[in-house]
């Protein structure tokens, strides 16, 4: 046993510091900051263009309809594992897709059954559809069987673009990078607004140390970051961008809306689930690997309406930001951050204080 003396910090626990710009407006219509980020990916080699937030692949988030219009702003879906092709074979008659700007989804379980649904369901969809990105999702990214179908992936389509996680050590994120051959790592324990295994298993590490951290190991070796869970308002992403984060994956934040392909109960609410809570195990069934003890829970709140809104807040608020510190560009936020450390004004319960205000 050895304990890290060094102070790790989450996102209330910083405030960005202004600077001197020379920005003559927020809007990017105006003169203002650019929000289009380029980078082009180490293993695959593929060239990205866009606004690096994600909606992550979880029910009620990482859905078609959301993927419609995220994409039409070259803003990016993970799409929920669930999904069957037949599933993709419906949503492609009826909707238009930015495949630019989309992932499919899959887990671990073909490492033990090369008929397992998600394993099957992706490679009949990269048959079929111009897909250019796969996520690898698992909650526990430090197992060696991830570490084994990151790399059985990479082997099978050298040339799509590779996301893992999740983890939050550099070590293990340099590991996904260099070794395994991801493009992109998620980075994140249990910072989730539906996510408790912080508090269920003691697990976990501040996210935005996570991210400083990480980025800084994989920006090494020109690889790429997601942080991916604990922003509760979009001071948070911006944070997220501050500490050296290329994308920032939303849950929370972009759930509740007309697009999240859930039915509104008799009261106007929709419910927003962490993929490893009850209500998903009910849903989905039961874990492959035996495991019963759920470590996510569900949220209930009035519907938002269209996503849309929220997403021209969204980056409106975050064009602020850039105006606010002298970034012209999204890339330019990690230089030009300053970060000040707070003194909290309340106890902290880890997985407690998560619950997220959203875009408002």
């Amino acid at each position: 046993m050895r304990i890290i003396e060094e102070e790790q910090l989450d996102f209330d626990d910083v405030l960005i510091r202004p600077k001197r710009s020379k920005l003559p407006s927020r809007d990017p219509t105006k003169g203002g900051p650019n929000l289009i980020r380029k980078m082009v990916l180490p293993n695959s080699g593929i060239e990205y263009e866009g606004i690096p937030i994600m909606a992550s692949n979880m029910d009620g988030v990482g859905t078609f309809s959301v993927a419609r219009v995220l994409g039409k702003y070259k803003m990016f879906t993970v799409l929920r594992k669930h999904y069957t092709y037949d599933d993709w074979l419906t949503a492609s008659l009826y909707q238009e897709f930015n495949f630019d700007h989309l992932a499919i989804s899959t887990g671990t379980n073909a490492i033990f059954d090369e008929n397992a649904q998600d394993y099957q369901t992706l490679k009949a969809v990269m048959d079929s559809f111009p897909v250019k990105y796969i996520c690898i999702d698992v909650a526990n990214g430090y197992q060696n069987n991830f570490e084994r179908f990151v790399e059985k992936i990479r082997n099978e389509y050298p040339d799509k673009g590779l996301i893992a996680g999740n983890v939050c050590t550099s070590e293990m994120a340099e590991q996904l990078i260099h070794n395994c051959g991801a493009d992109i790592v998620k980075l994140g324990i249990g910072p989730g607004s539906a996510c408790t295994t912080r508090i269920h298993t003691g697990v976990g590490n501040p996210q935005l140390s996570t991210i400083i951290e990480c980025a800084d190991a994989v920006h090494g070796v020109k690889g790429r970051v997601i942080a991916d869970g604990g922003c509760k308002n979009s001071g948070d992403v911006a944070k997220a961008f501050c500490a050296g984060g290329d994308f920032v994956m939303l849950g929370g934040m972009l759930a509740f809306h007309d697009e999240c392909e859930q039915l509104i109960d008799p009261q106007g609410n929709l419910t927003f689930y962490g993929m490893a809570s009850q209500l998903a195990m009910n849903t989905h069934g039961a874990r492959k690997d035996g495991y019963r003890s759920p470590e996510g829970k569900a949220v209930t709140k009035k519907a938002r309406g269209p996503i849309e809104a929220t997403v021209q807040k969204l980056l409106g608020r975050l064009g602020s930001t850039c105006s606010y510190i002298g970034a012209e560009e999204m890339r330019e936020m990690t230089k030009r951050a300053t970060f000040v450390k707070v003194r909290r004004t309340h106890n902290v319960v880890f997985g407690e204080e998560d619950e997220f205000t959203g875009i408002d």
